[in-house]
């Protein structure tokens, strides 16, 4: 069961673990994208730890969007539209709920991810964060239809993100700058694939 202090929790661990991990995110993205993934995901996230005692005294659906709008409105690149959409779809998907069951945490990220299909016009397989997104949401949603926990479930998508972090070394980046390079862009996994795992696993370490 996750409730809105739970959430608020595990904005904070992110937030930590975006700075903690800012330099190394921002190395791969200097690899194949403009160099700004990290840098611009731990002051966003700065940003958003601001804004919190303003957000988690109501329920989490208001917790996420406020998160979201804050991303948004703090990030550049397209990771602030990319994660800040995903982030208010889920807030969106928990309106008005001060808790929340793991059936309901599993439409929350699959709103989530819909938000960053729509804004970023992109599909699985394309060397996007949608490379970690998705299979964790499929391994999540199957755990948690078989009877698991919140938590075993989010042990589950873990694993299934961290594959699909290693795929994005082998495939060709066809979505945002990385597509520049072509097949210059194999053999590096993707920045904001590598994030969206950190974030699967803070949320893992909170419950």
């Amino acid at each position: 069961m996750l409730d809105t202090a739970k959430a608020a929790e595990i904005i904070r661990a992110i937030a930590a673990r975006m700075e903690a991990e800012k330099d190394f995110l921002t190395q791969l993205d200097n690899e194949i994208g403009d160099g700004d993934h990290g840098i611009n995901l731990a002051r966003g996230f700065k940003s958003v730890l601001e804004k919190l005692p303003e957000l988690e005294g109501g329920d989490i659906g208001g917790l996420l969007k406020g998160t979201g709008m804050q991303l948004v409105s703090n990030v550049g690149g397209a990771s602030g539209p990319l994660y800040g959409t995903a982030f208010m779809k889920a807030g969106n998907a928990l309106k008005g709920k001060t808790e929340a069951t793991a059936a309901e945490f599993a439409v929350a990220m699959e709103a989530a991810i819909g938000g960053i299909k729509m804004r970023g016009k992109s599909e699985e397989g394309e060397k996007t964060m949608l490379d970690a997104l998705c299979p964790a949401y499929k391994a999540l949603s199957e755990a948690i239809d078989g009877g698991d926990e919140l938590k075993d479930a989010l042990s589950k998508a873990i694993e299934a993100a961290a594959k699909g972090v290693e795929y994005t070394k082998t495939i060709i980046a066809t979505k945002g700058r990385a597509s520049y390079l072509g097949e210059r862009s194999i053999g590096h996994q993707d920045p904001g694939a590598t994030s969206s795992l950190y974030m699967l696993q803070e949320m893992e370490k909170c419950l």
